[in-house]
């Protein structure tokens, strides 16, 4: 194998490595969250310097491979497309700590399961890990078609993003104690929501780099 090649498998595995990494932060911060797990809310704060360490790291990589190869068609496709998903999975890890240092401040033993369930948070957190999860997958197994899968998923989390607000203003508008919970699990799911918004960015670049095919500003089917 020649030496670019093993720098690019060497580019994959870092990236994958960081994936890894961001996926857990995410189901972490899912457990910490539903179950108000503090212990595991400040563990997810201090391993977030691991992913900005990662995001460093690919970031140098990839740029002295580009200046040292000046690699074209699928081999630069690749490259510019690492580039873009380790900002994207950095960005991830960021609404993961987000919703940790929520937990940290969070005043009660557990969340408001009445308006959980009706916010239908549970099921975002679901969404999002199943999507970053099967985002790596594409990635791994060079499946555009997977990646395409993604978008519907997203849909999901835009239809509970959407209902959100009324549910909110209803439980403070019929309890107003539930107001803190109510704000509180809206920016849960903002945050949510934003993180599959940035998965289906993942699958843009997956099948950008496996088609040549640009998608974003199109209306996905």
């Amino acid at each position: 194998m020649r030496a670019f090649e093993e720098k690019l498998d060497e580019l994959r595995s870092e990236l994958l490595d960081m994936w890894t990494l961001v996926i857990s932060q995410m189901s972490k911060a899912e457990e910490a969250f539903l179950y108000t797990n503090k212990d595991l809310a400040h563990e997810i704060a201090y391993f977030e310097k691991k992913v900005d360490a990662f995001e460093l790291k690919i970031d140098k990589d990839c740029e002295l491979y580009l200046a040292r190869n000046n690699p074209v068609a699928i081999d630069l496709r690749f490259v510019l497309s690492i580039l873009k998903i380790n900002t994207t999975l950095e960005r991830l890890g960021d609404f993961a700590k987000g919703i940790s240092r929520q937990v940290i401040d969070y005043p009660f033993d557990k969340p408001n399961q009445e308006l959980l369930k009706k916010m239908q948070i549970d099921i975002m957190f679901k969404q999002s890990v199943c999507m970053m999860i099967k985002a790596k997958e594409a990635f791994e197994k060079e499946d555009a078609r997977l990646a395409t899968c993604i978008f519907a998923k997203d849909d999901i989390l835009d239809e509970i993003n959407h209902n959100a607000d009324l549910i909110a203003i209803k439980a403070i508008q019929d309890n107003v104690e539930t107001a803190y919970e109510a704000i509180n699990m809206l920016s849960i799911v903002r945050k949510l929501e934003r993180v599959g918004d940035h998965c289906t960015n993942i699958s843009e670049d997956i099948i950008f780099y496996l088609d040549a095919e640009v998608l974003k500003h199109q209306k996905k089917k």
